[in-house]
């Protein structure tokens, strides 16, 4: 049994002379590689005394094959790869500057007025989950039995990712994914306004499923 032998392999890009880092080094016969550090170095230990095939690659590189014969217990491989003439063409992005601000970006949102929520007032005057629980992508969870807290989930994600807001302005605080919407009586709104999907940019991390916009109703002396 001879010593075990420590193979070093470095990589280069050939035509700047560069380290290629994350490039491969394969020894087939006993199935064992590894891949280049920053310094464009790989290291496989535990070789014994012999001759081995190696294929070092890269991608956008042409695949490099080398026969290799070590007998000591150190070895150092210095390897160049050229570039592959089937490597992907660059790639330019261009971008172009408007003065159209985030919020004049048109947004669907969903509308639940008129005779409808009318109807559903009278049918659950206490709280508004019976106006939005029958709208598709939208789910009335309960969070708690004893006082009947319940959360709006949007999409599937949880409650406290819905921001809910009257008149445009954020019911408690922006934290009304954990608090009740049994203190929501529908009686006095006039529409809701619903916009399924990430409204983040507008209205914070509370609105990363989605937002329900309370609109009161105006009365007029």
């Amino acid at each position: 049994m001879g010593q075990d032998i420590t193979l070093s392999v470095k990589v280069l890009d050939e035509e700047n002379k560069e380290e290629l880092i994350g490039a491969t080094i394969f020894i087939p016969q006993l199935s064992i590689g590894t891949t280049t550090d920053i310094n464009g170095v790989g290291i496989i230990e535990n070789l014994k005394e012999g001759t081995y095939g190696i294929e070092v690659s890269y991608i956008g590189f042409e695949k490099l094959k080398d026969n290799i014969t070590i007998s000591s217990t150190s070895y150092t491989f210095t390897y160049y790869l050229e570039e592959s003439e089937e490597s992907l063409n660059e790639v330019v992005i261009q971008a172009t500057r408007s003065t159209r601000t985030i919020t004049d970006i048109p947004t669907r949102v969903e509308f639940i007025g008129g005779e409808e929520l009318e109807e559903k007032a009278l049918m659950n005057s206490t709280n508004i989950s019976m106006v939005l629980r029958e709208s598709t992508g939208i789910q009335i969870q309960q969070t708690s039995l004893s006082s009947g807290n319940r959360s709006i989930r949007i999409q599937g994600l949880d409650g406290r990712y819905t921001q809910l807001l009257r008149d445009g302005f954020p019911l408690y605080g922006g934290f009304s994914g954990d608090l009740s919407i049994m203190q929501i009586p529908p009686l006095d709104l006039s529409q809701f306004e619903i916009i399924k999907g990430s409204v983040s940019t507008l209205y914070g991390g509370g609105a990363i499923a989605g937002l329900v916009n309370m609109v009161s109703k105006r009365y007029y002396v």
